[in-house]
């Protein structure tokens, strides 16, 4: 007789305790299991609950309520699976400890589904080994306050699975060195820039600024005005904003160096088309002029350039 375990829907799984078997077979003891109308129904039920489950069953159930576990956190188990092998020998309670750890530095369960699903690696790391020494990296280091250092989790969580000693602190002691002190100190919002590493990231965007005519002083004074532009790809962000800066633009180094900003905008979606309006109609803008201001704004000001040379015209 082959025996089918019903499967309880997860609301009705407990996730704390182990699942066993009702040791009693009539659930309502008003109803004689001999009734005839309730006879099919009943005895069913009692098939399937009353053999006690073998050890595979149990390891199945358990690796049930794993996937549960994954399911109400929003992680997809088959990602977790192929890029985690381990999960699928860990205990539950190991995954719980994870999560204990996480929201115990303030990360609510959206955010560390979202995590857990980018880095299922996370899934079977020991908080004490791997997660701890993090937050007190980013607490006593980096000297990120405490509130903040969740901020800094949810905008990059590849934080958590970085070496401090390999990756962490070598990057925060360069940009140190580099001008990120006092005011300019990494704070939640340039904390991303940890994970960057500095022979292979950093210094490149350094030297390709330098190699395009700015002096090393001019450079630090620009990534500490706009720490995004250590962020950018040289090759995807620099290089062709640049080329159009100065084929199409004629534009002048000074003005980057006074609006940095230049390069955290986007080419094809603003800088092309603004520049592309401005030739056609004659008329020149400085770049914050250009693309700091909304469509709307920008559009307007366009309108009041030409209202202006027509006034010119009319006067002349």
């Amino acid at each position: 007789m082959t025996i089918r375990l019903q499967i309880l829907p997860p609301q009705t799984l407990p996730l704390h305790s182990s699942f066993k078997p009702s040791q009693n077979p009539n659930p309502n003891p008003k109803i004689p299991l001999h009734h005839h109308h309730h006879h099919h129904h009943l005895t069913a039920t009692a098939t399937i609950i009353s053999p006690p489950p073998s050890t595979a069953t149990d390891a199945g159930l358990r690796f049930r309520e794993k996937l549960l576990y994954l399911q109400a956190l929003n992680v997809n188990p088959s990602k977790a699976l192929h890029k985690n092998p381990n999960f699928r020998s860990a205990p539950l309670s190991s995954l719980k400890s994870v999560e204990n750890c996480l929201s115990s530095m303030g990360i609510e369960r959206s955010a560390l589904g979202r995590i857990l699903d980018m880095y299922p690696r996370l899934l079977t790391s020991d908080p004490y080994s791997d997660l701890y020494p993090v937050f007190d990296f980013l607490l006593n280091d980096a000297q990120i306050p405490f509130h903040d250092v969740r901020k800094s989790i949810i905008r990059c969580p590849r934080l958590l699975i970085c070496s401090v000693e390999a990756q962490l602190r070598p990057t925060l002691r360069f940009l140190d060195n580099l001008g990120f002190v006092g005011s300019q100190s990494i704070n939640c919002q340039t904390t991303v820039l940890l994970v960057s590493s500095v022979e292979g990231t950093l210094m490149p965007k350094l030297n390709y600024l330098m190699e395009l005519g700015f002096s090393y002083e001019e450079v630090r004074r620009m990534v500490l005005r706009s720490p995004g532009l250590l962020t950018f790809s040289i090759a995807n962000n620099y290089r062709p904003k640049m080329e159009y800066f100065l084929k199409e633009m004629d534009g002048d180094l000074v003005e980057l160096k006074r609006f940095p900003q230049y390069f955290s905008f986007s080419l094809e979606g603003k800088i092309k088309p603004r520049h592309r309006m401005l030739v056609e109609k004659g008329f020149r803008l400085s770049l914050p002029e250009m693309l700091k201001v909304s469509d709307g704004e920008f559009h307007a000001r366009l309108i009041e350039m030409r209202m202006r040379v027509l006034d010119e015209r009319v006067l002349r």
